[in-house]
């Protein structure tokens, strides 16, 4: 049964990633599973001969079991994670009360437009922008490798020529290069317009980026922030929510939160 749970979970994951690959999409979160789904494969085809060589060495035993205690304690910190971020993305779906500010956090940009991750973001953050015309808006990102626009103003864009936004509705922060930059840079563009920190402010991320989004705000003073959340892809998602788990632990080991 083990094996068979291996070799069913490992070809699984394996053409899922290989998928993504094939689009281009590779990343933390396409190559690292791709490499379990290959260690499942290999533990499942080769089970028996696998325990027969271990059994010969006992200090090769006990790191083998070692190895998988360790891979199972893991496997639950990651469910724990997930079961997080899933009341997180569903408190992100609440409609949004009024907000002093609303800030758009980047996600890349490709031939002066959005990806299409980015573009779930702005387009989630359009209704809230709407409604509440008195809220400040905020896009982030600054000037990646190659580029000569920054990717706030390659939103604000966007905002402008799909949406109908006023340019002048639109602050750009546009030297951030990632989460804790945009949340530290903004902060400069809030105190101009007699925005505080203690007022609440609505942060639009990806669903999968809301709990490390929330938490590095919260770490920088921010006392309400507020979670909007874009959907993922479902093609993309669940590789998505593993890369953002190696993410926040690498943000608390950095001290972002």
């Amino acid at each position: 049964m083990i094996r068979i749970l291996l070799i069913i979970s490992g070809v699984i994951i394996i053409l899922d990633c290989l998928a993504l690959m094939a689009l281009g999409k590779i990343n933390f979160g396409t190559v690292v599973p791709l490499m379990i789904g290959i260690i499942f494969v290999v533990h499942g085809v080769y089970w028996l001969r696998i325990r027969q060589f271990i059994e010969r060495n006992r200090l090769l035993k006990r790191l083998w079991y070692g190895l998988w205690v360790l891979f199972v304690l893991w496997l639950i910190s990651f469910g724990i994670f997930i079961g997080s971020l899933q009341q997180q993305i569903e408190l992100s779906k609440q409609p949004v009360a009024q907000v002093a500010a609303i800030m758009i956090l980047g996600s890349g940009t490709k031939d002066g437009r959005p990806t299409p991750t980015l573009a779930e973001r702005l387009d989630r953050a359009v209704p809230i922008i709407k409604a509440q015309p008195q809220a400040l808006v905020i896009t982030t990102g600054g000037i990646g490798f190659g580029r000569t626009q920054s990717e706030a103003e390659v939103m604000a864009n966007y905002l402008h020529k799909v949406h109908n936004i006023a340019f002048a509705r639109v602050l750009q922060e546009g030297k951030s290069t990632s989460t804790e930059e945009n949340m530290s840079y903004s902060q400069a563009l809030l105190a101009q317009h007699q925005v505080s920190l203690d007022e609440p402010i609505a942060i639009v991320t990806s669903d999968f980026h809301t709990i490390r989004a929330v938490a590095i705000a919260r770490h920088q003073g921010y006392e309400q922030p507020i979670a909007v959340a874009s959907t993922t892809p479902l093609s993309i998602r669940y590789n998505s929510w593993f890369r953002e788990y190696f993410a926040f632990v690498s943000g608390w080991l950095l001290g972002e939160y």
